[in-house]
């Protein structure tokens, strides 16, 4: 009885999804306007490359806890505030708006209120490049966003930026480290794989040995190699 060939069993969970029950969730900005926290707990979370931290927020005389994305240089029991009065300090949280030109921030929200879409990743950050109508942040990338002012963002880079100066000793680290992020490795060429996992695969020596064109409209797990050329006449 034949199976599903690997590139068309993507996506579908199991062994080629991320093990979310071990992932600690969406970390977000907190949707209060204002309050004061103070960092409890700094440790390393599954499935990303920068470390977490456990922040203990008090707001109005309630207690929340939240787990933010840790900046660069923050300690366990330094105090982190959050809205728009804020001082413009490492682990803060205010508006872009209100950040001046050249500071370096991290999970920079896209619209107001989102939680956080940009600069996430370990040891990385945006700059403020321009303040006006719209706040112009320059991303890892080298990209320029315009931004409305009430964007959130926290002051500082990323922890985690050495991540990858240090080698993997052996294959098996570097499958388990990319094993919690739904990277299959090794990552082997459809050419050197077997008929039944790759369209490409089989044959006496390395070819395709069929057109490896598909068609635009085809879906996603059909398309392996090269799309079909657009059209570059009219129809008659």
């Amino acid at each position: 009885m034949g199976k599903r060939i690997i590139v068309r069993r993507r996506g579908k969970g199991g062994v080629y999804g991320s093990p979310g029950h071990q992932h600690r969730g969406d970390i977000r900005h907190i949707p209060s306007a204002s309050c004061t926290g103070t960092v409890e707990e700094l440790f390393h979370a599954r499935g990303r490359t920068t470390p977490l931290a456990r922040v203990v927020f008090e707001d109005r005389g309630r207690t929340a806890e939240a787990l933010v994305i840790a900046p660069d240089s923050v300690q366990v029991g330094q105090q982190v505030r959050v809205g728009s009065d804020a001082p413009v300090e490492v682990g803060n949280t205010l508006p872009v708006g209100r950040i001046p030109v050249g500071v370096q921030v991290h999970n920079v929200e896209a619209r107001p209120g989102d939680g956080g879409k940009f600069a996430r990743a370990g040891g990385v950050g945006a700059t403020i490049t321009s303040q006006g109508r719209l706040t112009v942040v320059q991303l890892p990338s080298g990209a320029f966003k315009a931004l409305s002012p009430l964007c959130r963002a926290t002051v500082g880079f990323t922890a985690g930026g050495g991540r990858k100066e240090k080698p993997f000793a052996k294959a098996g680290k570097k499958f388990w480290a990319l094993r919690s992020t739904a990277v299959i490795f090794p990552n082997v060429k459809g050419l050197s794989k077997n008929p039944i996992d790759h369209p490409h695969g089989g044959g006496g020596h390395p070819h395709v040995g069929r057109p490896s064109t598909v068609g635009r409209g085809s879906w996603p797990g059909q398309k392996v190699g090269r799309l079909s050329p657009q059209r570059k006449k009219r129809k008659r």
